[in-house]
């Protein structure tokens, strides 16, 4: 029997699952790490922590599953979108990678939209121009750091370096390709027009193979590494919003999926490009050509969670639910806005703080947490309003996923705001066993992806339905939400710029 591997690269832990060719006999190895804040609004990490990870968890699933290296088919990837790793031409990091929540790059963005003009931003990249994305944060280095980007030989995101590390092969696929700003998402390739007009030159972004192509196989020195063998296959992979469609089943036109991770997206299907005129949304390549996914993103789901749990001193999803019981839809009456990182989607501003309201004398700790999960998803339901505003129908149940599905208050609150009934996947890591389905595509285990989900991809019996009383209190409360969010936007973005200002004045004391 062949065994494939696939690995979640994510922003705060990797993750690797080996599993047999039908996603059975499942073994999941993990390393947790932090990225760096070396002044508000920054996150980056070194790249190498995440080689270590990978070098760890694939001696682990290995010895764990007692399989030979050479039984191991195929490798691919999932990974955090819109960072970039600037390699030199030995493949050395030149410094930090800059992620995704990355918050510095303010004046690219806006040099960027006054180089391009906001209609031809919506022809040509279809997407909001954010701080965090890859075209922006290149930008950042080039005009704060040019004796490092006179070092850079390529830029990679995050998955795609290890995969390098892997095969010593720089290559990229159309969905982390197209989540950069610098790619023609229409046509499929590295746009000369934007790269042009930008002063950018084109032979730093590396070859595009597809979500199910075979970049090369692993090297001899990488094989040393990690335990892996010489004839295993390194398969594309993609990004991890298109990972966990794949890992969900989630790949007809008009397919949907509500994603609570560090951050958070609900997503539909699309056979088109969607362009939303708002900028509000983004729209990137799907897992195969002719497939296009749009999704509201916002930048605070899991992490609002986490902040809570540092702050609340508790660490436990049951704790959270347990919480959650002791009060009422609505949490008394507090409403929690969750930009604790700036926000994408309605937004699109990284300059944004969040927000706790209707807080009172009878505001105690289960108040507080149940209004920090009612918050996020809020957040997710206006992502699916503003989807469905474009023309996107939601066809059939919405599948739930990452830490969000499983806590099943937290679904029942999901179901509720999004109004729609939600089911769940038997596996819990579904990016990761996206990537052992599109592992297994990759090396002839399957047809193709949509075979590989049918092969692997089953669901927990329960579809978890919305409660029409709950719906109705939720329906006024999230109405008071919008007006509070529309209305305080602008104090919200104020004290945060006063915030970090002040923070660098006393630390250059």
């Amino acid at each position: 029997m062949a065994y494939l591997i696939g690995i979640d690269l994510g922003t705060s832990s990797l993750k690797t699952m080996l599993a047999d060719e039908a996603g059975g006999s499942r073994v999941l190895a993990s390393v947790d790490y932090q990225f760096d804040v070396p002044y508000a609004g920054y996150a980056e990490q070194d790249a190498n922590i995440w080689w270590d990870a990978l070098v760890s968890t694939v001696r682990k699933v290995l010895q764990d599953a007692s399989v030979r290296p050479e039984e191991i088919a195929g490798i691919s990837f999932s990974g955090q979108m819109h960072g970039i790793v600037p390699i030199d031409r030995e493949g050395k990091c030149i410094r930090p990678a800059i992620l995704h929540c990355d918050a510095r790059s303010a004046t690219q963005v806006e040099e960027i939209n006054k180089t391009f003009g906001i209609d031809r931003i919506r022809e040509l990249m279809m997407n909001p121009v954010y701080s965090g994305f890859l075209l922006v944060s290149l930008l950042w280095i080039r005009e704060n750091e040019p004796q490092n980007y006179e070092r850079i030989h390529r830029v990679l995101s995050p998955k795609d370096y290890l995969k390098y590390r892997l095969t010593g092969i720089c290559a990229s696929e159309p969905s982390d390709a197209s989540a950069t700003l610098a790619y023609d998402i229409r046509k499929g390739t590295w746009s000369e027009e934007i790269l042009e007009r930008l002063k950018i030159d084109k032979d730093l972004f590396p070859k595009i193979i597809e979500t199910d192509g075979v970049v090369g196989s692993v090297t001899e020195s990488a094989a040393r590494e990690t335990g892996l063998s010489v004839q295993t296959l390194v398969v594309s992979g993609g990004g991890d919003q298109v990972m966990q469609g794949v890992g969900n089943g989630v790949t007809a036109v008009g397919a949907a999926c509500v994603n609570i991770g560090t951050s958070g997206q609900y997503s539909i299907q699309s056979d088109e490009p969607i362009l939303n005129p708002a900028l509000s949304t983004n729209t990137f390549c799907g897992y195969k050509k002719g497939r296009w996914f749009t999704m509201g993103a916002i930048m605070n789901a899991g992490l609002c969670m986490k902040w809570g749990s540092e702050i609340l001193k508790t660490s436990s999803y049951e704790e959270w639910n347990e919480a959650a019981k002791k009060t009422v839809p609505g949490s008394g009456g507090v409403i929690f806005l969750p930009y604790l990182n700036g926000e994408r989607t309605p937004h699109v501003n990284p300059n944004l703080s969040g927000a706790l309201w209707g807080v009172n004398l009878k505001t105690g700790r289960a108040e507080v947490m149940r209004a920090i999960m009612e918050g996020v998803v809020f957040a997710l339901n206006e992502c699916k309003e503003i989807c469905a505003g474009l023309g996107l129908a939601q066809k059939g149940v919405i599948v739930s996923s990452g830490g969000g599905a499983r806590s099943r208050e937290w679904l029942q609150m999901q179901a509720d705001i999004l109004g729609a009934p939600l089911k769940v996947a038997s596996v819990q890591e579904q990016a990761c066993m996206g990537a052992v389905i599109t592992a297994g595509s990759g090396a002839g285990i399957f047809k193709d992806i949509e075979e590989g989900c049918r092969a692997c991809v089953t669901y927990s019996d329960e579809v978890i339905e919305p409660d029409q009383q709950s719906q109705k209190i939720y329906r006024e409360y999230y109405g008071q939400y919008l007006d509070l969010m529309h209305a305080a936007a602008k104090q919200l973005e104020a004290v945060t710029i006063l915030g970090r200002e002040t923070e660098k004045v006393m630390k250059q004391k």
